[in-house]
């Protein structure tokens, strides 16, 4: 099943208010739907691609026979989540490494709903309904339940002291609309993020040949590669050096952008069939759709890019 998206605040903090909401803290991890009706617990991603083996630890979810999950796998350091600190245990799919990773710094499971129990489908009930079911629960080891409050400005303020992402406001009255972008969720993130496609890179301006800066791309509705800037910052250790071995795989003569690369990031750039995606942070968007202050996060396999039209 396809999670529920959040549609965007129409700017920063600009949150629903009032008793037909509900707020919760937006995790900074990987979204995953867990699915039990098996026997065994299975996860999934954002794009339907199983990632079970990855979270060994999570595997006492088969303790609740039956029932599907939506929630966020995080990993925590200095208290607070830590999507780089994720990104090492996103990609690893052998059962081995896994286990070692695991034991070493196991992830947290923030449940937020739930959309099936006892064989029932609870997807057209609503929010308040599946959240009271998902309280009932008892929950396994590395599982949690993602909190909900009332006040949705004072978690704006408290998610902004603590380092955290932002906030999600969900109506009380909401079903569960898997796949689609709902007005019934409303997001505010502190800083944005997405994942984008890599069409470029540049090496170090000093000539060392170690990877300097990606440049990014989104699909817009019509299927165009769209331009997002250049981003540099973040690339370092690990994650520089396993893209710059599959940007190495990809590499094209001409750019793959539908518009203009503008001259002084195409300098120097070599580029590469669309297909790899960065998750990254950054402060606003221009007027023209330009990233402010991009950095490079980790490599998404879990994900697909973000549309240009996604703010």
């Amino acid at each position: 099943m396809l999670p529920m998206l959040a549609t965007p605040a129409p700017s920063p903090g600009v949150l629903p208010a009032g008793a037909d909401w509900s707020f919760e803290v937006k995790w900074d991890g990987v979204r995953a739907i867990a699915d039990t009706t098996s026997g065994a617990a299975r996860l999934w991603s954002r794009n339907e691609r199983e990632i079970t083996t990855a979270y060994p630890e999570l595997a006492g979810l088969a303790s609740l026979p039956g029932v599907l999950l939506d929630g966020e796998i995080v990993q925590m350091s200095d208290g607070r989540p830590s999507f780089a600190a994720l990104a090492e245990r996103m990609h690893v799919r052998d059962a081995r490494r896994a286990q070692t990773l695991a034991e070493r710094s196991p992830v947290t499971y923030l449940v937020f709903d739930l959309l099936r129990a006892g064989g029932d489908d609870l997807t057209r009930r609503p929010y308040d309904d599946r959240r009271a079911g998902l309280e009932a629960l008892v929950l396994p080891e590395h599982v949690e339940l993602s909190p909900a409050y009332d006040d949705g400005a004072g978690l704006w303020q408290v998610t902004a002291e603590h380092g955290l992402e932002g906030v999600v406001a969900k109506r009380r009255s909401s079903t569960y609309r898997a796949g689609r972008r709902s007005p019934d969720w409303v997001k505010s993130a502190h800083h944005g993020t997405r994942a984008a496609l890599v069409g470029g890179w540049r090496g170090e301006s000093t000539g060392t040949g170690r990877l300097g800066a990606l440049l990014l791309g989104a699909p817009d509705a019509s299927g165009a590669l769209r331009y997002l800037g250049r981003a540099g910052s973040g690339l370092t250790g690990s994650l520089a050096g396993t893209l710059t071995t599959l940007l190495a795989h990809a590499e094209q003569p001409d750019s793959p952008f539908d518009d203009e690369v503008p001259p002084e990031d195409a300098r120097g750039a070599r580029w590469c069939t669309p297909v790899l995606v960065v998750d990254t942070r950054y402060l606003t968007r221009t007027p023209t759709g330009r990233l402010r202050q991009p950095v490079i996060r980790g490599l998404r396999t879990d994900a697909d890019p973000d549309p240009w039209e996604n703010p």
